[in-house]
This record gives C-alpha cells, sequence and structure tokens, in this order.
C-alpha cells in the first residue's frame, strides 16, 4: 500500500506531516510516540485500511513535519494540533490510536471532546509512569543529544540496543524514515534537538507531572466510548497495576490487552500480536 502524504496547518502556524492511507470508512487516526514518525504503524495499516479511513501523523518536531522553534512539545500543544488536521480533514467522530506520547496527546483530547471518540486504543502508556522507564529513556536521551551517522544501518544498530525486542525489518523502518542526509553525506535526525534536551527534575517539574497526571485520570473517567489499552508483557512504562486500575475503577467500558514478547514498543516488538488485539477490538 502507497499512502497520500498531506501537509496541514496546525497550532502556531506549524505544519503536520500526514499520511492518508484509505479514504473510506469511519476516520482511524494513528499517534506515535517520542522519537517515532507516522511508519511506525506501516505493519499494522494494512489490516484497517480496507475497513477504516487512516490518517497517521508525523507529530510537531518529528518525520517530516515542523519543528517548533520555541519547543513547544507538550500534550495539550499536540492535542490542539489534532483539533487543527480534524478540521482540516472535516472529520468530527473517529477512533483514535495512540502510542506513548501519542497516547497522552490522545488523553488529553478526550478530556477535551469525549463525546467525538467512536473508541480509543491506549497502546502501553497511562496517566502515571513506571519510574523504571522515565529513569530509561532519561539515560537514552542523555546519550544522544544530537546523534549523527555514516548510514542507516548504524542507526538501525543504535535503534536495537534501545529496543531490545524490536524486530528487525521494523527497526530498520524506524531508521530509514527517522533520518535525513545532510549535503556532507551523513544521516541526522528528523527529531527537533529540543525533543532531547534534559527535562529539569525539580519541586515545581514533579508538581506540574502530578497535576498532569491527574488531569488525564480524569480525562479517563469521562470517556464513555469503548477503550482498549495495550501492555507490553514486559513493559516498563505501564505497571500491571496502573493498566488494572485504568481499566477495572477508572474507563467506563474499557479492555485490556497484554501483548506477549513485546516491551513497551508493542508495535515494534511483536507486531502480530499487537495487529491481533487492535483489530480485535476494531473491528469486533
Amino acid at each position: 500500500m502507497t499512502p497520500t502524504s498531506h501537509r496541514v496547518k496546525a497550532s502556531h502556524g506549524l505544519e503536520l506531516h500526514v499520511l492518508e492511507w484509505s479514504g473510506e470508512g469511519v476516520p482511524l487516526v494513528l499517534l506515535h510516540g517520542h522519537g517515532n514518525e507516522a511508519h511506525l504503524w506501516d505493519d499494522f495499516v494494512p489490516s484497517v485500511a480496507e475497513h477504516y479511513r487512516v490518517l497517521a501523523v508525523d507529530q510537531r518536531g518529528h518525520g517530516d513535519s515542523d519543528w517548533d522553534v520555541e519547543g513547544r512539545y507538550d500534550a495539550e500543544t499536540m492535542a490542539d494540533d489534532l483539533e487543527a488536521l480534524l478540521d482540516h480533514f472535516g472529520i468530527d467522530r473517529f477512533v483514535l490510536i495512540g502510542f506513548s506520547m501519542g497516547g497522552r496527546v490522545s488523553m488529553t483530547f478526550g478530556g477535551r471532546h469525549p463525546e467525538r471518540l467512536a473508541g480509543l486504543v491506549l497502546v502501553d502508556i497511562a496517566p502515571e509512569l513506571d519510574a523504571r522507564g522515565i529513569a530509561r529513556i532519561g539515560n537514552e536521551m542523555s546519550e544522544q543529544r544530537a546523534p549523527v551517522f555514516t548510514s542507516i544501518e548504524e542507526y538501525a544498530r543504535m535503534l536495537s540496543l534501545n529496543y531490545p525486542a524490536g524486530q528487525p525489518a521494523a527497526l530498520h523502518r524506524m531508521a530509514q524514515f527517522g533520518l535525513r542526509q545532510r549535503d556532507d553525506g551523513l544521516f541526522e535526525l528528523k527529531m527537533d534537538p529540543k525533543l532531547r534536551s534534559e527535562r529539569p527534575d525539580d519541586k515545581a517539574a514533579r508538581t506540574q507531572e502530578e497535576l498532569f497526571a491527574q488531569r488525564q485520570w480524569d480525562a479517563l473517567a469521562k470517556l464513555p466510548c469503548p477503550t482498549l489499552v495495550i501492555r507490553g508483557a514486559a513493559s516498563d512504562i505501564l505497571s500491571p497495576d496502573i493498566a488494572d486500575r485504568m481499566v477495572d475503577e477508572v474507563l467506563q467500558k474499557g479492555t485490556l490487552a497484554v501483548v506477549a514478547q513485546a516491551a513497551h514498543s508493542v508495535a515494534t516488538d511483536n507486531p502480530e500480536g499487537f495487529r491481533e488485539a487492535v483489530c480485535a477490538f476494531v473491528l469486533g
């Protein structure tokens, strides 16, 4: 399948790159995680493109979307971008799938517009994150502030260290679409370096994160739509206790799927298991 590429005006005058995989059916929007881009979903899309109008987004600062010179990469701003994208395509009610950072954006949007979601899939993300995963991601970011590579294959090898369960084909595609070649022949990340900067860890920052987490819990409680929570069995981001709380205590129509042989990046670690879990939900 070959998607159609679009440039869409978002908030603050930025443009987003969007892949439209199919044009018929109920819209289904895909939001990737931190450091990923729209081709993260390539293994999954063919399973649903005959049934849904599938749109995959390069979120601001990622892929072929614009960078924000002021570094506005919070979930609220990215939810503003999603609202602009929906307006551009004339979409009212739709199904939303968000992984990691994209899941935080999805919860934020759902808290604003619960009536617009026909269904929601949250992939290995929750209002509260496991401290182990936060530490791991912080270490990875600190080691790779502005990496440059001699080839796509070199970056793919580095990704294999950060995604030890990742499938080689998925990691190679992540490297292929995550790099751009410079005039000197070397390759650099398409990702805005501001997204890789060290985050503050003082009392004020922790308080802000706690307030944000509570807003996300409140957003989940508002949702009337069926919601699937997907957890990688070896995830260090979404703990079993928090996943159970989401489904059993907060969501009105929550379902949990645990995908075996997968850590945080479920779609790249076990593409088939991810596909089966989502298709069982969105295709019935």
